[in-house]
C-alpha cells in the first residue's frame, strides 16, 4: 500500500492551481511551470524504463480489490469542479491584470485536461453506471462529452487505421491534426449515435439520443456560468475548455503518431501492443494515472489503470508525455525524432 501513495502525485496539478489562486500574480503560472518544465526535468534524472512495476497475478487481484485506486479517481470530480469554480469567481469578481488572466486560463485548461478529461477517460471504460456517469460529468466543463461515445465505440475500434481521426498520420503536423481530429471525432460521434438509434428503432428526439442530451447539458453549463459570473468569465470558460481538449488531442497525437495496422484479407489485424506508443517515464505515468502505458490500455481496454503494464515489445516514446507534447509543437523537430522510429 505504501508504494501506491505515489498516486497522490496526480493531485499536484490541481494543487499548483490552488497555489496560484491563493497567491495570484505570477503564481498563476505555477501549473504551466510544473507541468512543462519541472516534470520534464525530473524525468531526465529518474530511471524511467524499468519494467519491475509490472505485477504478478496475485498482486493484480489484490490491486483490483483495493478501493483506494477508485477513490483516487472519484475525488477528482469535486476537486476539478471546485478549482474551476474558484478560478472563475476570481476572474469575475477581482480586477486581475491581463497576464494574470492568461496564466490562470492556461493553468485551468491544463488541470481540466489532466484531472478532468483524463480521469473521465479512465472511468468511461468501467462497466458500471455510477462510474460512467462520473465520466460524463467530468467531460462537461471541457465541452467534450461526445468523446465518451466516439472514444469507446469509435477510437478503440478503429485505432491505428486511416478511419480513425484520433490517429495522426506520418508527417501530419500537430496543428493539422487538431483540426482533423476535433472535427472528425465530433462527426463520428454523431454517426455512431444515429446508428445506435436506428438499431434500436428510436427517433432522433428519443431519450436514447445521448448526443442530444450531451449538447443540452453543455449549453446549460455555459448558461449557468453566464448567470453566475457574466459574459467575460463565460468567454474564459470556453477558452479553458478549448485548451483542455487541445491538450487531449496533443496526447492523442503523440500516442498514435504514424502507427498503422495491416490489412489482411480485407480486414485490419487485431489491435496489439505495437499499435500505440508507450511511455514508462515515471512522473508522467503517475500524474496521469498510467495513461502513458497506452499500448497495454489499447490491448486490453477493460484493464484498470493500477494494473496496466509496461510492454517491452511496444514502441517507446523517447521522452515522457510533457516533453513529447512540447516537441510535437515544432513539427520538423518532431518528424526528425519520431519518423526514424516508425517501422
Amino acid at each position: 500500500m505504501t508504494r501506491d501513495i505515489k498516486y497522490l502525485l496526480a493531485y499536484t496539478g490541481p494543487i499548483s492551481v490552488i497555489i496560484g489562486l491563493y497567491f495570484q500574480g505570477l503564481f498563476f503560472y505555477s501549473t504551466v511551470i510544473y507541468a512543462y518544465i519541472m516534470i520534464p526535468v525530473l524525468e531526465l534524472f529518474i530511471n524511467n524504463q524499468r519494467d519491475d512495476d509490472n505485477f504478478n497475478e496475485s498482486e493484480k487481484e489484490s490491486r483490483l480489490k483495493n478501493k483506494f485506486f477508485d477513490l483516487m479517481l472519484y475525488f477528482n470530480l469535486p476537486l476539478t469542479f471546485g478549482v474551476l469554480a474558484w478560478g472563475f469567481s476570481i476572474i469575475s469578481f477581482n480586477s486581475l491584470e491581463t497576464y494574470e488572466v492568461v496564466g490562470l486560463t492556461i493553468s485551468l485548461g491544463i488541470v481540466l485536461s489532466s484531472n478532468g478529461i483524463n480521469v473521465a477517460h479512465e472511468l468511461g471504460h468501467r462497466n458500471n453506471t455510477i462510474e460512467k456517469t462520473l465520466s460524463k460529468l467530468l467531460l462537461i466543463p471541457s465541452l467534450y462529452m461526445h468523446f465518451y461515445i466516439e472514444h469507446n465505440f469509435g477510437h478503440h475500434k478503429n485505432v491505428a487505421t486511416k478511419e480513425d481521426p484520433a490517429t495522426a498520420k506520418k508527417n501530419q503536423s500537430l496543428y493539422s491534426f487538431w483540426i482533423t481530429s476535433v472535427i472528425g471525432q465530433y462527426i463520428n460521434a454523431w454517426k455512431i449515435q444515429l446508428k445506435l438509434l436506428k438499431q434500436n428503432n428510436s427517433s432522433f428526439f428519443s431519450f436514447k439520443n445521448d448526443m442530444l442530451f450531451y449538447t443540452l447539458f453543455q449549453l446549460l453549463y455555459l448558461l449557468m456560468l453566464y448567470n453566475f459570473f457574466g459574459i467575460f468569465t463565460l468567454f474564459i470558460a470556453v477558452l479553458v475548455a478549448i485548451i483542455s481538449f487541445l491538450l487531449l488531442e496533443t496526447i492523442n497525437y503523440i500516442e498514435h503518431y504514424g502507427l498503422l495496422r495491416k490489412k489482411i484479407n480485407g480486414r485490419y489485424e487485431k489491435v496489439q501492443t505495437i499499435h500505440s506508443w508507450n511511455s514508462n517515464h515515471f512522473v508522467g505515468r503517475i500524474v496521469l494515472y498510467e495513461l502513458t502505458r497506452h499500448s497495454d490500455h489499447h490491448y486490453r481496454t477493460s484493464k484498470k489503470y493500477q494494473i496496466l503494464e509496461n510492454k517491452k515489445e511496444s514502441p517507446q516514446l523517447p521522452f515522457g508525455y510533457p516533453t513529447s507534447m512540447l516537441i510535437s509543437m515544432i513539427p520538423p523537430l518532431w518528424y526528425r525524432l519520431m519518423n526514424p522510429r516508425l517501422v
